[in-house]
Parts: C-alpha cells; sequence; structure tokens
C-alpha cells in the first residue's frame, strides 16, 4: 500500500478525532458527564481528576471510521481490495474487527452512561459485562464462518500451524475477553491507553501491510490516527477521558485485528504492556488472598505502583510507550519470520 493512502488515513483520523473533540468537550461538560473517582485510587486523582468530562472515546468513534472508509474508498478505486476474492475476504475481516470494535466500545458506552447518571464509579455489573461482551465475541466469530473463514489454526513461529479445531474459538474468545479488559485496565492515567495504543496500532499496521492485508492496514492506520488525534485532548493534564466507552473500543480493535490477521501469537508479543497491566491485577489479587491482605505491588494496575513512587504521569506514559515500542518491534521481526 503507498506511502500517500496511509498518510491520508492516518492524517484523516486524527484532524477529524481532534475536531470532535472541539463540539463533544464542551457537550460533556454541559451535560455534566464527569468522572467519578474512586478512593482506592491515589488519593490525588479524586482531588484534581473528579468531574473531568468522560465518554470521550466517542470522538475517535468518528474519527476512526470516517477514514477508515476514506481509505476503503481509495483502496477500492485503486482496485488493491476486492470484494470478489474466494474464502473470507481482507475487506470483509477488516469491517467485521471495526465492527465488533464499535460492539465492545457500545458496551462501555452503557457502563459510562450509567455511572454519569448515577453519579457513582459503578456502572454494568461484572457478570453483565462478561455476559455482553461474550454474545460480541461469539457474534463475531459466527460474522467470520459466515464470510468463509473456517479456519482453526494458528502459526506458531518457527514451528508452523497447529490447527486447534473448535477449542480454535474457545481458546481466541478466552484471548479476546482478557485483552478487552486489559486495555479498559490501561486506560488509568492521563494519555497512558492513548498512547499506547498508537505504539499497537502502528506496530500492527507495519505487519498487515507486510503480509499484504490492506483492509487490516487501512484499519489500523486509521486507529493509530484517531489515538493520535485523542491524546491532543488526553494528555497530562487531561481535559477529557475517553471512559469504558473509549477503552472498550480500542480493546475491540487490538484484539480484532490481531486475530483477525491471522496473528494470534504475533499479537500477544505486541500486546505485552496490556497483558502486563492485567496480570498485575491478577497476580496481586490471588497474592492477597493467599496471604490474607498482604499486598505484592503498592497498587495495580501496575501504572499506579510507578504513580506511588513518585513518577509523574508523563514519564509513565514515555517510559510505558517504549516498552510498547519493544513489545511491537519484536512483534515485527517475528511476523517477518512467521509470514
Amino acid at each position: 500500500m503507498s506511502l500517500w493512502i496511509t498518510l491520508t488515513v492516518a492524517v484523516a483520523a486524527a484532524a477529524i478525532t481532534a475536531c470532535m473533540g472541539c463540539w463533544l468537550v464542551p457537550v460533556l461538560k454541559r451535560l455534566k458527564y464527569g468522572q467519578t473517582i474512586l478512593d482506592i485510587g491515589p488519593k490525588w486523582h479524586k482531588e484534581k481528576k473528579e468531574g473531568t468530562p468522560t465518554m470521550g472515546g466517542l470522538m475517535f468513534y468518528i474519527g476512526i471510521t470516517a477514514a477508515f472508509i476514506i481509505g476503503y474508498i481509495i483502496l477500492w478505486n485503486c482496485e488493491l481490495i476486492s470484494f470478489d476474492t474466494v474464502g473470507a475476504p481482507d475487506a470483509l475481516k477488516a469491517i467485521s474487527a471495526l465492527i465488533m470494535g464499535l460492539c465492545f466500545g457500545f458496551v462501555g458506552f452503557v457502563d459510562d452512561y450509567i455511572k454519569v447518571r448515577k453519579k457513582r464509579n459503578e456502572g454494568l455489573s461484572v457478570m453483565q459485562k462478561i455476559v455482553l461482551q461474550v454474545l460480541i465475541i461469539a457474534a463475531y466469530f459466527t460474522s467470520r464462518v459466515l464470510s468463509g473463514d473456517t479456519s482453526t489454526a494458528i502459526e506458531i513461529p518457527f514451528l508452523g500451524q497447529l490447527d486447534l479445531s473448535f477449542f480454535y474459538y474457545i481458546l481466541m474468545g478466552l484471548v479476546i475477553l482478557y485483552l478487552v479488559n486489559a486495555v479498559n485496565l490501561t486506560d488509568g492515567i492521563d494519555g497512558l491507553c492513548g498512547c499506547v495504543s498508537f505504539v499497537y496500532f502502528i506496530s500492527f499496521a507495519v505487519i498487515t501491510a507486510n503480509i499484504h492485508l490492506f483492509g487490516m492496514t487501512v484499519l489500523t492506520v486509521a486507529a493509530a490516527g484517531g489515538c493520535l488525534g485523542f491524546l491532543l485532548w488526553n494528555f497530562p493534564p487531561a481535559k477529557v477521558f475517553m471512559g469504558d466507552t473509549g477503552s472498550m473500543f480500542l480493546g475491540g480493535l487490538v484484539a480484532a485485528v490481531g486475530i483477525g490477521s491471522g496473528c494470534e501469537i504475533v499479537m500477544i508479543v505486541a500486546a505485552a504492556v496490556y497483558i502486563w497491566e492485567a496480570l498485575t491485577v491478577l497476580i496481586q489479587t490471588t497474592y492477597f488472598k493467599l496471604t490474607h491482605g498482604k499486598r505484592l505491588f503498592k497498587m495495580t494496575p501496575i501504572h499506579h505502583s510507578f504513580e506511588l513512587r513518585g513518577w509523574k504521569e508523563i514519564k509513565i506514559d514515555v517510559v510505558f510507550s517504549l516498552l510498547a515500542m519493544l513489545a511491537g518491534t519484536a512483534a515485527i521481526l517475528l511476523s517477518a519470520f512467521t509470514f
């Protein structure tokens, strides 16, 4: 895919997202859709962040979707994609990935809406979220099968393919569930989720371009541009939070891009920062229960632990982004040896 198409999509996504903020942020303030901060986080969060507008993820819904459509029109006119190919076309894979992201984002939107309307930090129950997420995952895999993509094999670097048969859907369903919620946990301080997601999508733009999945390349470039446009509003000190509305949308895209492009193992490498964030929560919870109240980390997700050690939000954003770059570079190299 040519550089001018890539830049057009990226710039369009960033510009539309950033411009949406000029309208959306004042609307959220006028509606008093402010974030309620839990007492379990760093104390200064409640003092300084309470009431900051949330649900800002809506701005990159529009930016990413619009840029994706623009990119597809260009690719179609340039005959780089087609809906007439045999099996599961790249175009349909990318479209289904975007739709899955939007569906997860809708669950996040409902969760945020309940929070802001009831002025509390509890929206949907954990079980309600899980049920809705499982239904979305089932619909995603059903759409893939109906489009002709019935492959249940995964590419294992240096070893070849492993066909998991029906267990593929169970295993990958659990992976999607984990990643969506891991991305959600990463959205704990200003700019962090946007920065890490920007790096992740840039990494997968390179990977999908190298394996000629241009539809996925358009989607990842649009997602990266959307994250960049949102960071103009969310970088410390944040003028708006993406909320579960945005983080669950990005989580859905993170998982769907990796699985939809057939890069499941590579995806796990590229998503290392998200996985680490969620893993620290699981470790902390398990350790707390086994030791009857002792803590292994100062606070989880792990970015809060660094906050309590005196790190500024910008420093955490930079360090975690560098870690994401290392993971992304490793994923790109791994994909080069795999595909």
